[in-house]
């Protein structure tokens, strides 16, 4: 029992200190948020010296002449050559100097108007007549369309026969030319004949 009353005492007088320390520390917060604090502020300005910037002008330098010219580029060629993967190796040659319309005379004729080959296409070379190393030519006659292309060749002879003939006709139908003018209007040429030659060099 005097233990109890012992216990009550103390823990009054702790709640009753505590209490006592809460109000001393309230009001001297309220004293530190009302008084100005003591003491004094000294401001740093820094000055900075009178700096002088010197600009420099720099002009550009010339680039030096280059000591020998560059060499001329080569113009491509218009020709196209064969695309036989077993023509590697050897130059095959198209004679493309022999078209003759049966009806209007030479076609590489002077006059105005007058059709004109714009693209002769080498012909591929058979595979067999290749590893035999046969050669030969084809005579093809066929149309210029209004268009400039050609239509329906046909051989008119070819030496030897059964080898370049197929080859021949292949390579006329990737002709094209300027096609023949009569009064403003583009006009078909029949009978047109050309020979295409076959030959291995190298």
């Amino acid at each position: 029992m005097p233990r109890i009353l012992i216990a009550i005492v103390l823990a009054a007088g702790v709640t009753l200190g505590l209490f006592y320390l809460m109000q001393a520390l309230i009001k001297s917060g309220d004293q530190a948020l009302s008084e100005p604090s003591k003491g004094s502020v000294l401001d740093f300005v820094r000055v900075k010296k009178d700096e002088v910037t010197e600009q420099k002008q720099r002009k550009p330098r010339k680039p030096p002449k280059p000591e020998q010219p560059p060499p001329d580029m080569p113009q491509p060629e218009m020709d196209l050559a064969s695309s036989d993967p077993l023509s590697s190796g050897y130059d095959f040659a198209a004679d493309v100097a022999a078209d003759v319309s049966l009806e209007g005379g030479l076609a590489l004729e002077s006059g105005d108007g007058e059709y004109l080959p714009i693209v002769k296409v080498s012909p591929v070379y058979p595979r067999r007549a290749l590893s035999r190393g046969i050669e030969g030519y084809v005579i093809v006659e066929f149309t210029v369309t209004k268009q400039g292309s050609v239509s329906n060749p046909t051989v008119i002879e070819a030496e030897p026969a059964g080898i370049f003939e197929q080859a021949a006709v292949d390579a006329a139908l990737k002709f094209k030319y300027k096609p023949r003018v009569i009064n403003g209007e583009a006009a078909e040429v029949a009978g047109v004949q050309n020979r295409i030659s076959f030959q291995i060099d190298g």
